[in-house]
């Protein structure tokens, strides 16, 4: 069955998407807006309680990989090609869940902020201009800063590479993944999106106050909520 997209459009009216390269805020700016603003927060793998039970390798065989891992040392121990081609392969397959998942929320007619890794191609076919935004940050912060987070799960595949035999190597593998992952390539593809864009600078000035009053006046929360 296929749902055409202006249905999907008009469901997801209330919905506001932030997307991006790692280390960007993207995470915090999420937060932030949704306390503000009274926003169902719906932050960095939200879907996953639905999706780590109902995928099946047939159908989404990136997000099994996952569940049938019986040790993480493999995870971080894969070629950067195959990271990199697993990361994005988990972002399409996910897709479907998040979008079913914020279906079921927009049932409360609260607006929605969501921290999501849907690619761009299809943010364009579910929602507008005026409900993404995205965040960029130069490739070596979200490669070179990637575990400076108390993220558990980042804090977690950091103990993992650390548990390796020869645990520099396997830092420098992975950091080779993250690299292609937030390579020049993908960086243009989110910057040259056509959708509203903040790009975070490397000069240790906080601009989270700041970033989240652009993103905000972008989706038009200022209006609604003055």
């Amino acid at each position: 069955m296929k749902i055409e997209n202006n249905i999907l459009k008009h469901y997801l009216k209330n919905v506001y998407f932030i997307t991006g390269t790692a280390y960007s805020g993207k995470s915090t700016t999420v937060k932030m807006l949704a306390d503000k603003y009274g926003m169902i927060f719906c932050g960095e793998n939200y879907h996953s309680a639905v999706s780590d039970v109902v995928a099946t390798p047939d159908a989404q065989p990136d997000i099994c990989y996952l569940n049938d891992l019986t040790d993480f040392k493999d995870f971080v121990r894969r070629s950067p090609e195959e990271y990199e081609r697993w990361v994005f392969s988990t972002g399409r397959e996910a897709a479907e869940f998040e979008i079913a998942e914020l279906l079921s929320l927009s049932k409360s007619n609260k607006k929605i902020i969501v921290d999501t890794n849907i690619p761009v191609d299809v943010l364009k076919e579910i929602s507008d201009y005026t409900h993404v935004a995205v965040m960029l940050s130069p490739q070596s912060m979200s490669v070179e800063r990637f575990f400076d987070r108390d993220d558990p799960e980042k804090q977690f595949i950091l103990r993992v590479i650390q548990s390796c035999e020869n645990p520099e190597a396997v830092m420098e593998n992975y950091k080779q993944g993250l690299r292609r992952i937030n390579s020049k390539a993908h960086y243009d593809e989110l910057a040259n999106s056509g959708f509203f864009t903040v790009v975070r600078q490397d000069d240790g000035k906080d601009t989270r106050e700041e970033v989240c009053e652009r993103i905000a006046a972008h989706f038009g929360l200022t209006d609604h909520f003055s």
